[in-house]
């Protein structure tokens, strides 16, 4: 009798379903870098969420082989590579919910620091970007709070944050706020 090895899942955090939209939707620690065999697990670990995956990009300094398709369950994902990408952050579409972006996690991560990096990752509404949770893993060895949580905490404290910045808009006119000398 031959014993099979049961097929291996994608190790995945997403961020739970909320108004709170982040920058990021989750993180995902790959066994390996070789994305042709490691795609495929995510592809169908992301389906029933996300819909059928059609199209990634990723920045190839992290992938030493960026195949130009892959095959995955029932159809083949289309990848691209850009270099102006974030070299940790991979995006996804599908053409039934959009868009999906997660922080890709070294292979070679140990299991504590991917353990608090795929938690980091899936915060609702967080502001941190893929470079700036591995680049704060790597320096401390735990992630930063968000500055999110910060401000909520100053806020609350009876501290006032300033106004948000606002882009310029062509033809609108300016109205001095308080405490602003412009007008």
């Amino acid at each position: 009798m031959t014993a099979f090895a049961p097929p291996l899942s994608a190790r995945l955090s997403l961020t739970p379903k909320t108004t709170r939209a982040g920058l990021l939707d989750g993180a995902w620690w790959p066994r390996s870098r070789d994305l042709a065999a490691e795609l495929p697990y995510l592809a169908d670990a992301l389906e029933e969420r996300y819909g059928r995956i059609t199209r990634v990009t990723v920045n190839p300094t992290r992938w030493p082989v960026v195949p130009h398709k892959v095959a995955v369950t029932g159809h083949t994902v289309h990848v691209g590579w850009f270099t102006e990408q974030d070299p940790d952050k991979m995006i996804l579409l599908s053409y039934t919910v959009g868009r999906c972006d997660l922080l890709v996690i070294p292979p070679e991560t140990e299991p504590a620091a991917a353990a608090r990096l795929m938690t980091a990752a899936a915060i609702p509404g967080s502001i941190l970007t893929a470079g700036v949770l591995m680049s704060d893993e790597v320096a401390t060895g735990r992630r930063t709070r968000d500055s999110r949580s910060s401000e909520d905490a100053w806020e609350t404290e009876g501290g006032s944050a300033r106004p948000p910045l606002r882009h310029p808009v062509v033809g609108a006119r300016m109205i001095a706020l308080p405490g602003n000398p412009r007008r």
